[in-house]
């Protein structure tokens, strides 16, 4: 077997046994889903008494909060209709109001947080809505020339003015995913920023890097350090996205943190992402070797008897030894649903939705292209497609999920969501009576009925295949009709699926069962 050079890593090879089982596990995973159904399963398992804690304390403040509960949404009420009535005013003033799901966003919150703060200020409900109201238009005017500004200028503005455009661009969506995601007090843009200083953050990346490189460095010495005959290779690429280390270690630290503080949150990510496994073989092989023996010679004449050496070849066995090196990159952005509570993933999810709202930190990031410098458009399905109930309930609960971040193994709006988790959550929660559970793209085929791509309609799922190393279906969205569909994609958007890619990696289409 032609032997591969090195890859980039380093493990210690006191973890092997561990690492094996570790490895024969996730692909298993791999094999029969893409998006974790099994690991989200056994992470249940592991937060239940954690759950089961924060149900009991729940509870006891539901009894306290009892005599107050009748007021309380007497107010919410009253908020959500005054706001509705606001978002109305500023609809019918400024056309252009709902023109894309950015600027929408932002124009929204700038009413929110302007009645929230007439309320804090004590001049009740009523003022409240005057002031809102009259923010809507300021809203809408900066969020069209901030817009205008970037489609204009594009790559050619200067960094430190593109990155201001851009987090003000982005203020709609930030906010969006700070309350959708459950985001609690304070403003949209401080709680889905990261809470650390610059230096902690980007200590942290070069330490994650130096383990890396003491991974590589291993590696590229192993035929220098280990004394086997034959070396075999097959190693994955070692790398890691540094927004998605610093999102996780944020996540898992609960909050604020210093470089120094983190060692262990490091290691254990990197012992997850990163599986070795060392297999030696021992075989009996056969070397011929020549060999000196001695014979008594007889001289026909004399009849004289001498001693003579003469030469005779033997096969000679030997151990020979084969070790296979083997190194799973289990890509860190997979990582996070087998090392996290449901609460650390939620917090995940938001800071890899704005990318802590620091698109400069690590600019060479492919995040920073998907989730800063992209403008997605939101596609106009044709109305009389939405006369079908089905797929206009369908339609309804997938759009309010539109640019949320792409979440290995999440499975609802609090953690965000991958391929399958967004049809699951779509398919239960429309509304027309489906309840599938938590299926991976693989069983949601199976519960389908196949359909002709000439008989597909809108609501149909599509699937497809070999979009990475799995069997059967590996991604699936939902068939919008003309060649679009709706997918968790990353971030969720909408695609054509007549591309080179799509059409490579189609499959099928199934037709849901009747709820």
């Amino acid at each position: 077997m032609k032997k591969r050079p090195p890859s980039k890593l380093t493990h210690n090879a006191a973890s092997v046994p561990v690492a094996s089982v570790s490895v024969t596990a996730h692909r298993q995973v791999h094999e029969y889903e893409d998006d974790n159904v099994g690991v989200e399963s056994a992470h249940k398992l592991e937060e239940s008494a954690e759950g089961a804690g924060r149900l009991a304390q729940s509870s006891r403040r539901s009894r306290k909060m009892k005599p107050y509960r009748n007021a309380a949404r007497a107010e919410a009420k009253a908020d959500k209709a005054n706001l509705d009535a606001i978002q109305k005013v500023a609809k019918s003033n400024d056309p252009q109001f709902h023109s894309n799901p950015l600027s929408r966003w932002q124009q929204k919150q700038a009413i929110k947080k302007e009645y929230a703060a007439a309320k804090r200020s004590g001049q009740g409900a009523a003022s409240a809505g005057k002031l809102a109201s009259s923010s809507a238009k300021r809203a809408a005017k900066a969020s069209e020339k901030t817009a205008a500004f970037v489609r204009k200028n594009g790559k050619g503005v200067a960094v430190a003015g593109a990155i201001l455009v851009v987090v003000l661009v982005m203020l709609g969506a930030v906010s969006s995913i700070v309350s959708l995601f459950g985001g609690g007090g304070g403003s949209g843009v401080a709680g889905t920023t990261y809470p650390i200083e610059d230096a902690d953050m980007l200590a942290a990346e070069e330490q994650y890097s130096a383990l890396e490189a003491e991974l590589q460095s291993y590696l590229n010495n192993y035929e220098r350090t280990h004394s086997y005959n034959e070396y075999r290779y097959n190693l994955d690429a070692i790398e890691h996205d540094p927004y998605v280390l610093i999102s996780a270690v944020t996540a898992m630290a609960g909050g604020p943190w210093t470089a120094d503080g983190i060692g262990g949150i490091l290691q254990s990510l990197f012992d997850r992402q990163y599986i070795l496994t060392e297999n030696v073989v021992t075989e009996t092989r056969y070397r011929t070797k020549t060999r000196t023996g001695t014979q008594e010679v007889t001289n026909p004449e004399t009849g004289e008897v001498t001693v003579e050496e003469y030469e005779y070849e033997v096969a000679v066995p030997y151990t020979y030894t084969i070790c296979t090196v083997a190194l799973e990159n289990f890509n860190l952005s997979h990582v996070p649903v087998y090392a996290m509570s449901h609460d650390q993933l939620a917090m995940y999810a938001m800071y890899m939705g704005t990318l802590g709202n620091r698109p400069d930190l690590f600019p060479d990031s492919g995040y920073v292209d998907r989730y800063f410098n992209t403008h997605y458009d939101a596609y106009e399905i044709p109305a009389e497609r939405l006369t079908d109930p089905r797929f206009a309930a369908m339609m309804e609960e997938a759009r309010k999920y539109f640019l949320y971040p792409y979440v290995w193994g999440g499975s609802s709006p609090e953690t965000s969501f991958d391929c399958s988790g967004f049809v699951s959550w779509v398919v239960n929660n429309c509304g027309v009576g489906w309840s599938i559970g938590r299926l991976g793209a693989n069983g949601l085929r199976n519960i389908c009925t196949a359909v002709s791509p000439s008989n597909a309609r809108p609501g149909d799922l599509i699937f497809f295949q070999g979009t990475y190393d799995a069997t059967g279906a590996s991604h699936v969205g939902i068939y919008l009709g003309d060649g679009m569909m709706l997918h968790c994609g990353d971030p969720i958007q909408y695609a054509n699926i007549n591309t080179n890619y799509w059409q490579e990696h189609f499959l099928s289409y199934g037709r849901l069962p009747e709820p």
